[in-house]
């Protein structure tokens, strides 16, 4: 029966991953119907910490896009990638990773990718090279941002006061070893640009050969309060690292019955101070550089804010009932496996990870598993990462942006499809960084 069962899960998954948008949470939601319909299982608990954690965290992004925040940090980074544009394939990724892990999103990196693309090209470097890992970059960001949604959903989980400070001492100095591992993978990849044939034939185009090589730095005007606004949002971010760090802060209302927000000590919890303070720094944001709601209501990153809260509720929701049903079968069935041998659970993340195309749902769905069978939290800490398998199914929004930025095709989807351009540097940085991340998780 299980084996049904499991087999109903993946087909949920399968076919809402390739109907993309919402159609991962609405197929998700049939999947539950059916559990309930026809096998009788007890629904779960919907996942409410996590669904108000992105609703938090995408506002007060988007409110710094509104602002002009983004496309003044935007600004920056790019003065950077053309600073130094021999060595575009290791500074743009490292660029791009520090951007996204400030601002809690991947999306950012639409902005850079035609730089990116536009530099390497005119240096007759193989954008393929810079592209590629700089796309797995900004995806490792979110697995150690305190402003992205998938650090805060395990923080929930694994529900310990410094969970968000042990999650960025062992995430981000393990990404950034990952990362250099990843560029190193891709620092010959590939034949040079000026001896590659498919270049070689659109630069006999006068119109593309001139397009190449001119220079088309963007001319950003500024709003006024693009600056303060940055600085809001970092004090929102210093704020939450400080009570993860310092846990003896937390607000103290009293002791009684324990809460979303309140635990039975009487401490307000870090879910709860996470979804305060970055509201709040939301609306400092709006107060202060008069930003209008309703222009943070049509910024990208809220719209898509929708994409993803249906997403994560359907289909963490019909995993944890399918868990909740099976637990202690699986439980029996794999607890001897993972006590011995936690890092195999990488496995089952990353497998995960490229059917949900996202962090914040896989960690959710997985994590608790993870907990049920024995692994202990600084291990999965250490295998957080491999959530980013978001990558191996080539039809994630920044892997496509990519491969269209790259006017010169060396940035592609291969004949056998899981063969592209991100897949090499995917699985090294991801290799290398859980690697790196379990030997972190020893001073844990």
């Amino acid at each position: 029966m299980i084996l049904l069962q499991f087999a109903i899960l993946l087909a949920m998954i399968l076919i809402g991953s390739r109907l993309k948008g919402i159609g991962l949470g609405v197929m998700g939601m049939i999947g539950l119907l059916i559990f309930v319909l026809f096998f009788h299982m007890r629904p779960a608990e919907p996942p409410v910490a996590v669904l108000l954690i992105i609703l938090a965290i995408v506002t007060t992004a988007a409110t710094l896009q509104a602002a002009g925040g983004l496309d003044y940090l935007v600004s920056i980074a790019e003065k950077i990638i053309r600073r130094n544009p021999k060595y575009i394939t290791f500074i743009a990724p490292f660029t791009v990773y520090f951007l996204c892990l400030f601002a809690g999103t991947a999306h950012i990196v639409y902005s850079l990718l035609p730089i990116i693309a536009e530099v390497s090209a005119k240096k007759r470097i193989r954008p393929e090279r810079p592209l590629s890992i700089s796309v797995i970059a900004s995806h490792m960001a979110l697995t150690g941002s305190p402003m992205s949604a998938a650090t805060a959903s395990l923080a929930a989980i694994l529900a310990y006061s410094t969970a968000v400070v042990d999650i960025m001492k062992i995430c981000i100095p393990a990404c950034l070893i990952g990362i250099a591992a990843g560029v190193f993978s891709v620092w010959k990849i590939g034949k040079e640009l000026n001896e590659d044939p498919e270049f070689i034939e659109k630069m006999k185009d006068p119109v593309f050969a001139e397009s190449i090589d001119k220079t088309s730095e963007s001319d950003r005007t500024l709003k006024p309060g693009a600056k303060t606004a940055v600085f809001i949002f970092a004090s929102a971010i210093l704020l939450i690292i400080i009570f993860g760090a310092f846990p003896q802060f937390l607000p103290y209302v009293g002791e009684g019955e324990a809460g979303f927000a309140v635990g039975a000590d009487g401490a307000v919890n870090l879910t709860g101070l996470i979804i305060m303070i970055t509201l709040s720094a939301s609306a400092l944001i709006m107060i202060v550089t008069k930003t209008s709601p309703m222009l943070v209501s049509k910024m990208s990153l809220f719209t898509s804010m929708a994409t993803a809260l249906v997403s994560v509720l359907g289909v963490v929701w019909m995993s944890a009932t399918f868990m909740g049903a099976n637990n202690k079968l699986i439980e029996s069935t794999f607890r001897d496996i993972t006590s011995e041998y936690p890092f195999t659970f990488t496995f089952a993340l990353i497998i995960m990870g490229a059917l949900t195309f996202s962090q914040a749902a896989t960690t959710k769905i997985m994590m608790p598993i993870g907990l049920a069978l024995g692994i202990g939290q600084p291990h999965l800490i250490a295998m957080f990462p491999a959530v980013n398998a978001d990558f191996i199914l080539p039809g994630y929004p920044t892997l496509v942006a990519a491969m269209d930025f790259d006017r010169t095709g060396t940035t592609r989807i291969g004949k056998y499809v899981v063969n592209h351009s991100f897949m090499l540097p995917g699985l090294v940085t991801i290799a290398v960084t859980i690697a790196s991340g379990f030997l972190f998780s020893m001073f844990i």
